[in-house]
């Protein structure tokens, strides 16, 4: 296998199987009470944000830079969630919402195994709410 052909990039169907992981992610968002205090930090209108996370993960996951293309005044995933109040709860409650999405896209295991345990930390590297 080609060093392209396994980035999750690849691995979850390109950038469409990405834009369908996105999409699933706030589906799942929106319809499961459970996701209540999660979607609370989010406007009423999910379709910037939608396109937002698509491109980002496009990106991360080893596809196309569209996300720096149409923000490049946000290169930092950190600094574009400071102003959120991100404590343990939240960070999970982002993570199960995501593996939700992973069933609804039905996102492969190869790619689950690679994507999940980095999100995972990813989620609790944004959380805010520790002592300085």
């Amino acid at each position: 296998m080609s060093p392209a052909a396994s980035t999750p990039h690849a691995l979850i169907g390109g950038t469409e199987g990405v834009r369908r992981l996105a999409d699933a992610f706030y589906d799942v968002m929106e319809r499961e009470p459970a996701f209540a205090v999660l979607r609370a930090i989010h406007a009423a209108d999910l379709a910037p944000m939608r396109e937002r996370l698509a491109d980002w993960l496009v990106q991360w996951m080893g596809g196309p830079r569209l996300y720096a293309e149409k923000h490049p005044e946000r290169g930092c995933i950190v600094s574009a969630h400071a102003a959120f109040a991100i404590d343990q709860r939240l960070a999970d409650q982002w993570m199960a919402c995501m593996r939700r999405a992973f069933d609804a896209a039905e996102a492969p295991a190869e790619f689950r195994a690679m994507v999940e345990p980095v999100m995972a930390g990813m989620c609790q590297g944004l959380r805010n709410d520790r002592a300085a």
